[in-house]
């Protein structure tokens, strides 16, 4: 997916890092190809890919990182940041969130977490699916968004991959790993 000269402009997939173990991973937030906030945490288990610990989704709801992040850093010129589901929460990463029709990649433990069997779709991360089989992987395309979380009543995009349910919305920034 995409090249190395776009990976801050487009999405883009290392194969190599991707199928590698890895100790640590940085959540990078980036506009227009610049940086501005950057979370970087270490996992508790270092001899598994991110290939393998996103194909865990049954039962997923792993909590992969432990002592929150080793790293954080935010640019003076950072916008909305309080509206963001990575940057404005504390805690540890879990991957693979999954609750009744819902799922979503990658959340932060100090947000609201959904129980498994509730349907209050009040999770927000990276990844999210709402209305979804999430332990197939199938989507229901319409309420799938790259990044959402919610503020003070409003739903907030950031990135600009996102279902047909959604409203367009400004791009608040973007994501990688």
């Amino acid at each position: 997916i995409g090249t190395y000269t776009n990976a801050l402009t487009k999405d883009y997939l290392n194969r190599v890092v991707w199928r590698h173990p890895v100790s640590y991973i940085a959540l990078v937030r980036h506009h227009t190809g610049e940086v501005d906030a950057v979370k970087v945490f270490r996992f508790k288990e270092s001899n598994r890919s991110l290939l393998s610990r996103f194909q865990a989704m049954d039962p997923g709801r792993e909590v992969v990182t432990e002592g929150g992040p080793i790293q954080e850093s935010v640019s003076n010129h950072a916008d909305n940041m309080g509206e963001d589901p990575i940057f404005s929460v504390a805690g540890d990463l879990a991957f693979n969130w999954i609750y009744t029709n819902n799922g979503h990649r990658v959340v932060l433990t100090g947000g609201h977490l959904s129980a498994v069997d509730s349907n209050d779709d009040r999770t927000r991360g990276l990844g999210n699916d709402y209305s979804c089989s999430p332990k197939t992987g199938i989507s229901g395309n319409k309420w799938a968004a790259e990044v959402v979380n919610v503020a003070g009543g409003y739903y907030y995009l950031q990135g600009s991959d996102y279902g047909a349910g959604w409203k367009e919305m400004e791009v608040r920034g973007r994501k990688a790993f």
